[in-house]
This record gives C-alpha cells, structure tokens and sequence, in this order.
C-alpha cells in the first residue's frame, strides 16, 4: 500500500481548505489504496527559504538552518505520493505552499513520486491557474505531476450541510484522480526500487568536468 501524504496549502485563518479537506481525506482514507498521513502547514511553521550550501552540511544528512527544516525534508521523504489542496493567490499557489516545496532542498525527496492537486477558490476559475502553476514547480522538483485534477470553482456553496459535494462531477473527478494516483504511485515505487539515475543536475556538472578535462589534454 502506498504512503500518501496530503499537504494542506493554505494557512490563513478563515481559510475555505477546513471545508474541502475533510471530503478529500474521507474519500483517500475509503480509497483503499493508500496510507494516509495529513501534513497541515499550519502545524509546520517553516521559516522562509533561507538555506545555501553553508547551512547543508553532511549533503547525505543535511542539517539545514533549523531543525524545523530538517524534520519536514525527513517527513517528505517517507511518503510514495502527495495530494495537494490548493486555493489560488493571484493566479498561483500560496506563499506558505511554495516555501514548503522549496524547504526540500538537497534531499530529493520529492523526487520520482507523483502528486495530484485538489484546487478550489471562491470563483469561477476553481484554482484551474493555481494547479497548473503547482505542476511547473513539481517538475522542477522531479516530481510527477498528474493531468487528473479536482477543481472546485465558488467553493463556499460548493458543499452541503453533510460536507458533501453539490456538484456530483467534483466527487467523481476525485475518484478517478485517487485511482489515477495509486496506480502511478504503486508504479513509481517499483521503479525507484529497482535503482534510480542520480540527479540529472549532477551527472551534467559531472558529464561537463570530464569533458573540460578532456580538451585539458587534447591541448
């Protein structure tokens, strides 16, 4: 079974997530498919991205600049996939969820796994802008970002008393991309168990070394 871990991306006080959320967390733990961890950004207050080389130490133990940093990079890493709930700021993310993909630095742990977005706003829009600008980050992070999405535009009459969707295509989205995400999970899992490439950043600067040395003593 996979490690899901759903990342609740925003923060804010009176925040629409509290009324999304339980819906998604009630349909990935029926699912079957999965072990279901809640990371709520509320309970990570992780400073804003800070760390450079000198604040990594050990790069196979990196200590960051907080322990706070290095807890959450350990956490990431225990998880097989990740289901984002996402509002939308001015056509994107919010700060708190980009300084938290940004905080898994040096470790990779993101990397090689898939992750879906639940987005929403209290417009027509349905945070369409802020899941696809979360997949450019994701693939920079060596992530593998699905296609399938969940989006709910005008999200506080999107749900009924019983916290149930009004829209029944919003429910039937979720199950579909829950499916989608254990499959590319269990996928993913097999793949990295029978060995990964190290990261493409590196064997570049490594490809580039030698080849600087070679023309060295061609000269």
């Amino acid at each position: 079974m996979s490690r899901l871990q759903v990342i609740i991306g925003s923060t804010r006080p009176t925040r629409a997530a509290d009324r999304v959320s339980p819906w998604v967390l009630d349909r990935a733990r029926s699912h079957g498919g999965f072990e279901v961890e809640v990371l709520d950004l509320r309970d990570w207050p992780l400073p804003f991205f800070a760390e450079h080389l000198g604040t990594v130490g050990d790069f196979n133990d990196p200590t960051y600049s907080d322990p706070l940093v290095r807890r959450w990079n350990r956490k990431i890493k225990e998880a097989d996939a990740y289901l984002v709930i996402t509002p939308e700021y001015n056509h994107s993310v919010p700060g708190v969820l980009k300084n938290a993909i940004d905080s898994v630095w040096v470790s990779f742990a993101f990397r090689n796994k898939p992750i879906m977005a639940v987005g929403y706003s209290g417009g027509i829009a349905g945070g369409v802008r802020a899941i696809e600008h979360l997949a450019q980050i994701a693939i920079e992070a060596e992530m593998v970002p699905l296609r399938t999405a969940v989006v709910i535009p005008q999200v506080t009459t999107a749900f009924d008393d019983n916290g149930q969707p009004t829209n029944p295509v919003t429910d039937i989205s979720l199950r579909i991309a829950l499916d989608d995400l254990a499959w590319w999970s269990s996928a993913l899992k097999r793949a990295r168990a029978g060995g990964e490439l190290a990261p493409a950043v590196f064997r570049i600067q490594a490809a580039a070394a030698a080849a600087d040395e070679i023309e060295d003593e061609a000269v």
